[in-house]
């Protein structure tokens, strides 16, 4: 069975849902490590007064029982903590018309679903839009990259994130376990507190001028053997996948693997990584590639980076226009974050975690966790013995 997950709600709904299918049996799984990755997603300075009444309360419904995976989907569901306060508006059976119109959405917002979407719907009130598009909707998405990440944990298969940059200033990228820990933990998601400090001092200039900022992340997963994804087919390549998953993310407008973008730049000669045998394995002295050839993982680290554009629900609105009145005016004005590149990067482990768990499952099985170990550590060693005779 392949891996897959659906995910329901709105951002002012009750709450919001997630249902994960094709997890293996035997996952183990704790409350805290769903808690955890949660907190870490509302986290951020810059992020608005959503990020602090949020709590996402859990309720599991099924595919969990005593700290471990089913095999059955699994069904989560987060709460909204001020559902009550948007009820009559949102009462999926009946609005209360005045409530409705207050919360009413006409007037567009640059960058946004708003007005695609509303075409695409047949929606007057965009509202119906907003509230689905909302990156509210990726704290499911972040429940189900958890169980996925535990599943690969399981498996010796690390994903991590950290931010490199906020509105054009730059930060040093972790590079060692321990500055990937640091990463994970900080605020910002950066390994070292004075970088926290510039990038804070970049994020309080923008929300004094009533702008928003975008930035960039990196991904790192490692622990994969050569040879996970596919050359043979076009949409199992890995790479492909991996790139599908972080630009479906609300936000994200670029993805590149390695030397990315800048490979245009080089010639063949200075980009690709030699295969060089050292003590009769063979090894690569350099990672251009980012740990991907042929759509397949190449035995080392994945290396990826991320674009975030800066949020467009902004304090000041950009010009748009009322589609009751016809008339110019400024977009829609919604309590909104600053910046949410933190976030999002938390949320893009999730997805990575997801697509490299669904590539795994789908080459070695997923009925039993440990069925599916002993498949995995089988195709290491097998791989290792083959470096070996190099």
């Amino acid at each position: 069975m392949t891996l897959r997950f659906l995910t329901s709600g709105e951002s002012h709904g009750r709450g919001l849902l997630v249902v994960t299918e094709g997890l293996p049996a035997g996952i183990p799984v704790c409350l805290q490590d769903l808690e955890l990755r949660l907190a870490r997603r509302r986290r951020g300075f810059g992020r608005g007064g959503r990020a602090s009444i949020e709590r996402d309360e859990l309720t599991v419904w099924g595919g969990l029982r005593n700290g471990r995976t089913t095999g059955g989907p699994v069904g989560v569901s987060i709460g909204n903590a001020e559902w009550e306060s948007w009820d009559e508006a949102m009462n999926p059976w009946a609005v209360c018309v005045e409530a409705a119109c207050m919360r009413a959405v006409t007037a567009p917002r640059p960058g946004h679903a708003d007005l695609a979407g509303s075409v695409k719907f047949g929606h007057r009130d965009m509202r119906n839009v907003l509230e689905r598009s909302s990156a509210r909707t990726t704290a499911p998405r972040t429940v189900a990259g958890t169980l996925a990440a535990r599943m690969l944990e399981e498996l010796g298969v690390a994903v991590r994130g950290a931010v490199e940059s906020i509105g054009g200033v730059a930060v040093r990228t972790p590079e060692t376990f321990e500055e990937w820990t640091r990463a994970s933990l900080s605020e910002l998601g950066v390994t070292r507190p004075e970088d926290e400090e510039t990038l804070k001092k970049r994020i309080l200039q923008a929300a004094e001028e009533g702008d928003s900022l975008g930035g960039t992340f990196v991904l790192s997963i490692t622990g994969l053997p050569p040879g996970v994804g596919s050359f043979a087919e076009w949409d199992e390549r890995l790479d492909g996948l991996l790139g599908q998953a972080i630009l479906s993310i609300p936000g994200v407008k670029g993805v590149e693997f390695g030397e990315g973008f800048h490979s245009a730049e080089l010639p063949g000669s200075r980009l690709h990584d030699p295969i060089v045998v050292d003590g009769g394995r063979w090894t690569r002295p350099s990672n251009n590639a980012g740990g991907l050839e042929g759509g397949m993982s190449n035995g080392g680290e994945i290396r990826l980076r991320a674009v975030m554009k800066p949020i467009p629900t902004m304090k000041k609105g950009l010009p748009s226009f009322d589609t009751v009145s016809d008339r110019p005016c400024a977009g829609h004005s919604e309590r909104s974050d600053v910046c949410a590149v933190p976030s999002a990067c938390v949320v893009a482990e999730a997805m990575a975690a997801w697509t490299v768990a669904c590539a795994v499952t789908a080459q070695f099985g997923n009925d039993r966790m440990d069925d599916l170990a002993q498949r995995f550590a089988s195709y290491k060693q097998r791989a290792e013995r083959w470096n070996l005779h190099a």
